[in-house]
């Protein structure tokens, strides 16, 4: 039997979390990257920040650059890790996109060059050749179910976002069954805060789209605290209900932004709400000295940073008023 790891088996790595919490990006240093008066200037403070290999000047090669960030950042937790398996529920969202890029260029005959992210459990090569060749029963949690699924809906319909809805779907059943085999109670409740978010959003822009229930029935997650069964009860009145139904839970605020993008507000507000909400939680970890939270909110934070820095590049590439970015920049964790 497996020796049951405690908090106390976390005391260096949460020390040495603590350390990096200080090298996160605060909101003067984002400030500073909005204020930059050139790409010049922007560059030569990302690499104080120590995002030295992050170009301004190609927007486009951002998400190859973060991912070689994302990726040394997640190699180096593993090393000290007491349990390593924690970041598998950080790693498993890019499974999940690889699947979708491959089926998708699969189905359409296209390369997947700089498509495909590989930081998930299962190595791009890897898992390119397991799509490839249909030998799908060895890959871990429900990838191979999902390939499997996503195949036979594009298959069958030639809509990708039939595909994108059954493979989110298996994306969030997994990342639940693998946080709660963690026997982390504090990931478990993160992950189903996540669905509940999902589900508000979904919820949200099902009404917006004028769909009905039987659209929502179909794609709505299950396992998140909030009842699907009350969202269709939501979504039924035409959205009456919805910030009530949210108001004893982490997404009050959030529900009520909703409401109002379901009066003609906007929904960048919305959006930015749950994210805040996910964060918020994540945030109540401060006050914990050592254990898993530390390290788990650690990790969220490095994602929302990850979040902002492409705002903020994408933003100022495509000459966005910098008061307009900063709206939309996400709460940090930490």
């Amino acid at each position: 039997m497996a020796k049951k790891i405690k908090d106390v088996d976390y005391l260096g790595v949460s020390a040495r979390v603590r350390a990096l919490e200080n090298e996160l990006l605060t909101a003067e240093k984002l400030d500073q990257l909005l204020a930059a008066k050139d790409n010049d200037e922007l560059s030569k403070l990302l690499q104080s920040f120590g995002y030295g290999e992050l170009d301004p000047r190609h927007p486009e090669a951002l998400d190859a650059d973060l991912t070689a960030v994302r990726a040394e950042a997640l190699e180096d937790l593993a090393a000290i890790l007491p349990d390593p398996g924690l970041l598998d529920v950080f790693k498993i969202k890019y499974d999940y996109h690889n699947v979708k890029a491959l089926l998708k260029a699969e189905a359409m005959n296209v390369s997947t060059d700089g498509l495909l992210a590989d930081l998930g459990r299962v190595r791009v090569e890897e898992l390119a050749a397991a799509v490839r060749e249909n030998a799908v029963d060895n890959l871990p949690g429900c990838l191979g179910e999902t390939v499997r699924e996503g195949r036979e809906v594009l298959s069958s319909t030639r809509d990708p976002q039939l595909c994108d809805v059954a493979v989110d779907k298996q994306y969030f059943r997994d990342m639940l069954q693998t946080a709660e085999e963690t026997d982390s109670a504090f990931l478990a409740e993160y992950v189903r805060l996540q669905l509940d978010a999902v589900n508000l959003r979904t919820l949200v822009r099902t009404l917006r789209m004028g769909k009905n229930t039987d659209f929502l029935r179909g794609v709505l997650i299950a396992g998140g605290g909030v009842d699907p069964d009350e969202l269709l009860r939501v979504c039924a009145n035409g959205g009456n209900g919805l910030a009530e139904l949210y108001a004893p839970t982490r997404l009050a605020e959030a529900a009520e932004e909703g409401a109002a993008a379901l009066r003609g507000g906007l929904l960048t507000e919305f959006e930015k709400r749950c994210d805040d909400a996910v964060s918020a939680f994540l945030a109540d970890t401060s006050l914990i000295p050592f254990g898993e939270e530390p390290v788990l909110a650690y990790l969220a934070a490095l994602e929302t940073e990850y979040t902002n820095l492409r705002i903020i590049l994408m933003g100022r590439a495509a000459l966005v008023p910098a008061d307009v970015i900063r709206s939309r920049l996400r709460a940090g964790c930490v």
